[in-house]
């Protein structure tokens, strides 16, 4: 473990931490909340001096595996939630710190699951904070970081690696920095053109901005304790339009920006998305149809809530929670399903659906003719059987954690719908379940012990699971001793060589 490179990369993201309290800051300056505000900066000013301290010396040697890049991923996303959560209980808006970590963690990981009964007794700036957290954990931290600083070395796509949503990723351009400009320019011209139609369609400025960082984000964070059912039909149709389109995978929107419109909308996870969309947002409507005055209500009502549902986004405009069995399976199976990959929503992604649905038809096949040579393939291309293998195996924890987390969070006796969604809704960064947990519930009620698990799902489900789990495995922290070229010196007095070299530190 390069734990120098580590300490440095959290160091920046420190810095980063205190810039984006610069934001709330400000908001409390506009409305007045000087004590709010005070308290902010207090805070901003803490992690401006950790990342001063934890970058003053730069690493020996900037090596950068995939090790590294898990491990600095996970510990950026808990130390962000720990300092995010700190203005909420310093403001006594949240007094269990344990409770501010579950909202800052909701927030980051753009899960929209809250502790709070009553968000509009929160402060202006706390309520701009927990939406802007939505907006910073969209996309991604460390590729914010890599799109704004000089970070050489093509190591450093580890760090991509470990924190973008889907079973790969990949250069969009040769030069890994400035992917991550391309990936966040798009994210930035599409926040951007969102919030300039709802301010056109009348919201007010505060709500189109934070609805439109938790749209951006997927996230789901409400400013008003009604969440979205006092806007207008108008409003709720654009946010639905482009909570749907930040659930599309991002590399068709670099295609379409290099006129490769056709291969943008010939990729099968796009098509596949769709069609998942279209087909139940018709099966809902069907079945809520009586329980509206005209078949357009019904039809928008289901067109929000699978936008919202299957991105992972986790707005609300109905309590669906009321809904027929029918309507309620059908949600419930998109919270399984989610996003595209590289995009900024949850769940097991498009992409991982199609390769298990292929693999099993590959399977099948292979039963059936033994003698047959049959590939899974993706947009014409064969899948790896490395990927296919990481795409089962990933599957494969994702249940046992369900499993594990279901039978502690089930030690609060409550009922069993309500456990198995919390849980569910978590891990896949939805935000509202079922039950007691619904659109119009919250977490509130549930002990520290689950509000913890219930955290730690959400961060392993935003981080892909294995970056998390990566940080409770002993040998992921056993430091590696001697340089290369120390190691050089010494085995050459001994008539030996090195043959394993890279980026000036022995693998």
């Amino acid at each position: 473990m390069n734990f120098d490179i580590v300490r440095y990369i959290l160091g920046y993201v420190f810095m980063f931490q205190a810039a984006f309290f610069v934001l709330p800051a400000g908001v409390s300056l506009i409305y007045r909340e000087h004590r709010v505000g005070l308290i902010y900066v207090g805070v901003l000013v803490l992690c401006a001096l950790l990342g001063f301290l934890a970058t003053r010396r730069r690493p020996q040697s900037r090596g950068m595996y995939a090790k590294e890049g898990m491990v600095t991923v996970a510990l950026s996303w808990v130390l962000l939630s720990l300092t995010g959560a700190m203005p909420f209980t310093i403001t006594g808006e949240i007094p269990s710190y344990v409770d501010a970590v579950f909202e800052t963690v909701s927030g980051f990981t753009t899960t929209g699951s809250s502790i709070l009964q009553d968000v509009e007794t929160l402060s202006y700036a706390s309520r701009f904070w927990r939406s802007f957290t939505h907006w910073v954990g969209g996309m991604g931290v460390l590729v914010f970081i890599l799109a704004i600083i000089p970070m050489k070395g093509g190591e450093f796509m580890n760090l991509m690696k470990a924190e973008s949503p889907g079973p790969s990723v990949s250069k969009l351009v040769p030069r890994l920095r400035d992917t991550a400009f391309v990936l966040y320019a798009i994210y930035m011209g599409m926040t951007v053109l969102e919030m300039i139609l709802l301010l056109i369609s009348g919201m007010p400025a505060f709500d189109a901005i934070c609805l439109t960082m938790g749209t951006a984000g997927t996230g789901g964070f409400a400013v008003r304790s009604s969440g979205l059912t006092g806007y207008t039909m108008t409003q709720q149709g654009i946010i639905t339009v482009f909570m749907i389109l930040f659930g599309v995978n991002f590399n068709a929107y670099f295609l379409i920006l290099h006129k490769k419109i056709k291969q943008a909308f010939r990729m099968e996870e796009v098509l596949t998305y769709l069609g998942i969309i279209l087909l139940s947002v018709v099966v809902i409507t069907i079945n809520i149809a009586g329980m509206y005055p005209d078949a357009y209500s019904a039809f928008h009502h289901a067109f929000f809530q699978v936008g919202s549902i299957i991105t992972t986004t986790g707005y609300a405009t109905a309590d669906f929670n009321q809904w027929p069995a029918l309507a309620k399976t059908v949600l419930m199976t998109l919270v399984f399903i989610g996003a595209c990959a590289g995009s900024t929503g949850g769940g097991l992604k498009v992409s991982r659906i199609i390769i298990m649905v292929k693999g099993i038809g590959k399977e099948i096949t292979t039963l059936l003719h033994p003698r047959s040579v049959k590939k899974v393939r993706m947009d014409g291309r064969p899948v790896e059987t490395e990927v296919v293998r990481s795409v089962n195996a990933y599957i494969a924890l994702y249940l046992l954690l369900i499993v594990v987390s279901v039978l502690i969070v089930s030690l609060d006796n409550k009922d069993m719908v309500s456990t198995f969604t919390s849980v569910t809704v978590t891990i896949n960064n939805i935000g509202p379940g079922l039950e007691e947990v619904g659109p119009m519930g919250n977490f509130y009620e549930f002990s520290n012990l689950s509000k913890i698990v219930l955290s730690f799902d959400m961060l392993a489900g935003r981080l892909e699971l294995l970056p998390v789990l990566m940080l409770f495995v002993p040998s992921v922290w056993k430091k590696k001793h001697g340089t290369v070229k120390g190691l050089k010196n010494r085995m050459s007095k001994s008539g030996k060589g090195i043959h394993e070299e890279n980026n000036g530190v022995c693998r």
